[in-house]
């Protein structure tokens, strides 16, 4: 059991195997919009 284990943190590196990022908020996108908005 412990060599399955070791066997399989070697094949999948961190960055990989890690779960995808959640969406941004829809309210943190409006105001990054309003942000760039008021840079012009």
């Amino acid at each position: 059991m412990m060599v399955k284990q070791i066997n399989r943190l070697k094949r999948c590196p961190a960055t990989t195997c890690r779960a995808p990022p959640a969406p941004t908020p829809e309210d943190v996108l409006l105001l990054r919009e309003i942000r760039d908005n008021l840079k012009r």
